[in-house]
């Protein structure tokens, strides 16, 4: 018989994060979630865990972490945890976070995108204690009228009630019919996977419910579910995702994930300091105290927070050096990771920027001189025509908008 920490310490380590934007949920989940736990510690049996990702793209961002660090705690407690692959329900899109309509994908494409998944979730989840399983299994087996049977349980206007549906609604925005079907695959999960607890985001909560619903529907115990907040993108404003372009994957190079932390709003310190590290919340709150009594500035802040984030990932050493990188980009220097680039004859500098491929065009290298962000050995181009060439047994530095950088030497 597996046995467990007590119940009250599992307890304190399970609800710490979790919101639910709603007092009296907190209040009833807080309940159940309790009263499976005294009943896991009495008979032995592991609760079974799971959390849905959809593969929208091949990476997993740190937003995607929140409720991957929450699987691990269940897992360290000694629970079953399944890392779940929307492959099935990936190919809607999850209409939680849209006002609009999110752009079909197919089985083949959501395949591919998994496939990256599960070996990027070892650097949170112990492989050895995880099940990896994905939706399409038993999703794409339901016949039309398994879905109709499923759709009976709920009403219209219990998805219009929905933020992001009515604000298309009123808007006279398109809502496709297609997208109601996403919380009923979703509910129909937690059924085949027969579980005591799902995982996810505050967005997440209409889907997790449903999944309830349909669990009572099929004569099952109704499932826990716990909820995490949203983890704001590097703009500092929108939930981070990869379609908005605002992510920090957490398979990047350490070097660029310790920079587009420093580049993270101020606003948003707190909300990543609370979801993305291992600090404790007095440490956390602590910080803020110092930065609010100017004992502590919050540029010191944010390389402390970068290197934690980069530790967590890839390791103290590569957290070092990206620390010892980012002073050296922030004084002109080249970072210790920037590709080479041999110069064969002089060249103009626009040229030169698109074959190195620091940027995507020309005219894009001519937007970025124009608006002052490119610099060779720290001084800035101002002259579209200016020639590149590199003295013998020397070499360039070309800095091309923050994060850019290019060692040119001579070939």
């Amino acid at each position: 018989m597996a046995k467990f920490p007590p119940v009250h310490e599992q307890m304190r380590i399970l609800m710490r994060g979790v919101d639910f934007g709603d007092e009296q949920t907190y209040v009833n989940m807080e309940r159940e979630l309790r009263e499976r736990l005294e009943e896991s510690y009495n008979t032995g049996r592991p609760l079974k865990v799971y959390c849905g990702y959809d593969p929208s793209s091949p990476d997993l961002h740190l937003g995607h972490t929140i409720t991957m660090r929450k699987l691990r705690q269940f897992q360290d407690l000694g629970h079953d945890v399944t890392f779940l692959i929307g492959t099935f329900t990936g190919i809607i899109g999850d209409p939680s976070d849209k006002e609009s309509v999110r752009k079909q994908q197919t089985l083949e494409e959501a395949l591919a995108k998994a496939k990256t998944y599960a070996e990027q979730a070892w650097r949170i989840l112990d492989p050895e204690k995880t099940r990896v399983r994905y939706n399409h299994e038993w999703l794409s087996k339901l016949t039309f009228g398994d879905v109709i049977q499923l759709a009976s349980h709920f009403t219209v206007q219990q998805f219009l009630a929905r933020d992001n549906f009515q604000k298309r609604y009123q808007n006279g925005d398109a809502i496709w019919l297609h997208e109601f079907f996403y919380a009923l695959m979703q509910g129909y999960d937690a059924v085949a996977l027969e579980t005591d607890v799902q995982i996810g985001g505050t967005d997440q909560l209409f889907n997790l419910m449903a999944g309830r619903k349909l669990m009572e529907a099929f004569g099952l115990r109704p499932q826990v579910v716990l909820t995490s907040p949203i983890l704001v993108g590097t703009d500092g404003v929108m939930r981070m995702s990869k379609s908005a372009g605002n992510y920090i994957g957490i398979d990047e190079p350490p070097g660029v994930i310790f920079t587009k932390v420093l580049n993270v709003p101020d606003t948003a310190m707190r909300n990543y300091a609370e979801l993305v590290t291992r600090w404790s919340q007095e440490e956390i709150d602590e910080m803020f105290r110092q930065i609010e009594a100017g004992t502590l500035d919050m540029r010191t802040f944010k390389h402390r927070l970068a290197r934690e984030i980069v530790s967590i990932f890839h390791g103290e050493e590569a957290a070092e050096q990206a620390a010892r990188d980012a002073a050296r980009m922030h004084a002109g220097e080249a970072p210790s990771d920037a590709p080479t680039f041999q110069l064969q004859e002089a060249l103009n500098i626009v040229e030169l920027l698109h074959r190195a491929g620091l940027v995507k065009s020309k005219s894009e290298g001519r937007r970025l001189i124009q608006q002052g962000g490119v610099r060779i050995n720290g001084e800035t181009v101002a002259d579209l025509d200016q020639v590149v060439q590199v003295p013998n047994g020397q070499e360039l530095v070309i800095q091309a908008g923050k994060r850019k950088f290019l060692r040119v030497t001579r070939g």
